[in-house]
């Protein structure tokens, strides 16, 4: 199962021919690191992190799909589709990116914990019994937006330069630049202007 070639030295020097215990090294190994970055960023910055945080540095996953330079992303957040996100944006945890109708965030974004971004629906085709098509819109969120965490953006909506978002909310229509909205469905309460 597991190769014993010099690309791969720590396996190589276990020389174990009992593929559980192969399994059982590498298993102790990944604990160790864990254990270790979990130490390390505990006393760094206070917090606890699901496993693959630990492991995945957030700014080289951003760099791997293409996003703006300096823009950051948590391993637990899903990305489905073409999302293209401007620099020095911040996408939190546990949220979703749909870009399979498209999708495009701006620059110095922040994207809080367990958003949700959606390209696309499925409520005609499961209302049809998988008759109807998936139904598709570009969704577009400006620059310098804040959107609060737990928020679900839909398919095809618009959202302005310099918006905030509250938290919680859901966005069914377009929110013109400049705006602080929010609610269920979303609403322009107000201005990020400072007249």
């Amino acid at each position: 199962m597991f190769s014993k070639s010099p690309q791969n030295p720590p396996l190589q020097v276990l020389s174990l021919d009992d593929e559980d215990q192969q399994l059982r090294v590498l298993l102790d190994m990944l604990k160790k690191v864990w254990s270790e970055r979990r130490h390390e960023v505990s006393e760094r910055w206070q917090r606890n992190l699901p496993f693959g945080d630990y492991i995945v540095d957030r700014w080289e996953k951003a760099k791997l799909l293409g996003f703006g330079e300096g823009a950051s992303i948590y391993d637990s957040a899903l990305v489905l589709g073409k999302v293209e996100v401007g620099e020095k944006t911040w996408i939190g945890p546990f949220v979703v990116l749909d870009g399979s109708g498209e999708l495009s965030i701006g620059r110095s974004c922040s994207i809080s914990a367990g958003v949700q971004i959606y390209s696309h629906d499925s409520v005609e085709w499961a209302i049809s019994g998988g008759e109807a098509q998936y139904s598709y819109g570009k969704t577009i969120i400006g620059n310098n937006c804040y959107v609060g965490p737990n928020t679900v953006i839909t398919k095809g909506v618009s959202i302005g330069d310099g918006c905030v978002i509250g938290a919680n909310s859901l966005v069914l229509n377009d929110i013109p630049a400049n705006s602080k909205a929010f609610g269920t469905p979303c609403r322009v309460m107000g201005t990020t202007n400072n007249d």
